[in-house]
């Protein structure tokens, strides 16, 4: 019995160290991409058209915080709580460090000047409130982060919001 009870005890407390050396950030998700920021209400007076619209200032920031791995977008969806999405379908590939910024509207994306567009022109993020999420190409999430335009950050994962 006491040797049972030994067992026992040395395996919990091996469970007990082995929690508490993960930080409270790597529970969430265990991905490398992260959501930064987001411009969810383009400066100015909203307009989604093709031509003169400002759908092109509404932008998510998507940072890789790996300190050694390089991420290819290619297959990363992201998505909104009403279910809008974008997914992207060309190889784009961030170093550690780097960040993309995925924009409205149509544009010519850009490895050198950390762009993709959307190429779509209609507005995806909401100006008062929303919940963004980021998919790896296998299904599993990547990120969340919810907004409120008074400036809440329900999650609590500490990233920046950008507003107008």
């Amino acid at each position: 019995m006491r040797i049972r009870l030994v067992a026992t005890t040395a395996v919990a407390a091996g469970a007990l160290t082995a929690l508490s050396a993960v930080p409270a950030q790597a529970a969430e998700y265990n991905s490398a991409l992260k959501i930064r920021g987001i411009q969810y209400d383009a400066p100015g007076r909203d307009s989604n058209r093709c031509s003169g619209g400002n759908t092109a200032e509404e932008y998510l920031t998507i940072k890789n915080y790996s300190r050694s791995t390089t991420v290819n977008l290619k297959g990363y969806v992201v998505k909104d709580a009403a279910g809008n999405k974008f997914t992207f379908t060309a190889s784009h590939t961030l170093q550690p460090g780097d960040y993309v910024k995925l924009r409205g509207g149509n544009g010519s994306d850009s490895d050198t000047k950390n762009v993709v567009y959307r190429d779509n022109c209609n507005f995806m993020w909401n100006n008062d409130k929303d919940t963004i999420y980021v998919y790896k190409p296998s299904g599993s999430r990547a990120d969340v982060h919810s907004y409120t335009a008074n400036g809440s950050d329900s999650d609590h994962n500490g990233y920046i919001t950008y507003h107008g």
